[in-house]
């Protein structure tokens, strides 16, 4: 499969250097902190080495939020350009089901969080077959399914990938904590309200109705 992630020029600036242009950046860089968008896992791979900022003395990574910021930003235009209603988002991870049923909501997405169903993109006899134009993913590694059979039929995967993630069948990177509640809310209401920007649509959504029980 095409790797997409390569047509898509990404500045990687540290987090110093984007204090100095937080009013260009989606929401302050204080949000973004706050959130725990930054905060990366104990590991890293080589794919997300270009995404990380620095080592903290505790041993986790930490990612360049410049770099999470620009990515949310281009990947909004591209799937700006699909019927939105080809658009799959899928999370196993508990933390991300909720946001990613909200960006489905609030874009006219579909969404199937939860244990994702084998054969749901490949097998049309399958209950629940669905075949998008383009699949969201909270997590390589546990929305791994999702990913094999996403590349087996030749869609492009946009997934949310943190310091521990492969990115080997990911064609779009968006550097981000995928673990955490508030991370994955906010991650996904900037996406939403981006994608509702590049259509030039309304989007009355607050970025506390994308956390899980608000």
């Amino acid at each position: 499969m095409e790797n997409t992630d390569q047509n898509i020029e990404i500045t990687a600036e540290t987090s110093a250097a984007a204090e100095n242009t937080e009013s260009t950046s989606l929401v302050p860089i204080d949000e973004y902190l706050a959130a725990g968008v930054h905060i990366g896992t104990q590991q890293k791979t080589q794919n997300m080495m270009k995404f990380v900022y620095r080592v903290r003395t505790d041993g986790l990574y930490v990612l360049d939020i410049q770099s999470t910021d620009d990515r949310i930003r281009s990947i909004a235009h591209f799937l700006s350009k699909y019927d939105p209603s080809r658009i799959l988002v899928v999370s196993a991870r508990q933390y991300g089901q909720y946001p990613a049923t909200m960006f489905s909501k609030s874009v006219g997405a579909v969404s199937k969080v939860g244990r994702f169903i084998p054969g749901s993109l490949t097998n049309p006899v399958q209950e629940g077959f669905f075949e998008p134009d383009v699949v969201i993913v909270t997590d390589p590694a546990g929305d791994a399914q999702v990913i094999r059979e996403a590349v087996n039929v030749g869609i492009p995967v946009v997934a949310l990938c943190d310091t521990n993630n492969m990115t080997s069948n990911v064609d779009l990177v968006i550097p981000t904590n995928n673990k955490g509640r508030k991370a994955l809310s906010l991650v996904y209401w900037l996406l939403a309200r981006e994608i509702a920007n590049e259509r030039d649509i309304p989007f009355n959504y607050e970025a506390s109705e994308f956390e899980t029980g608000l």
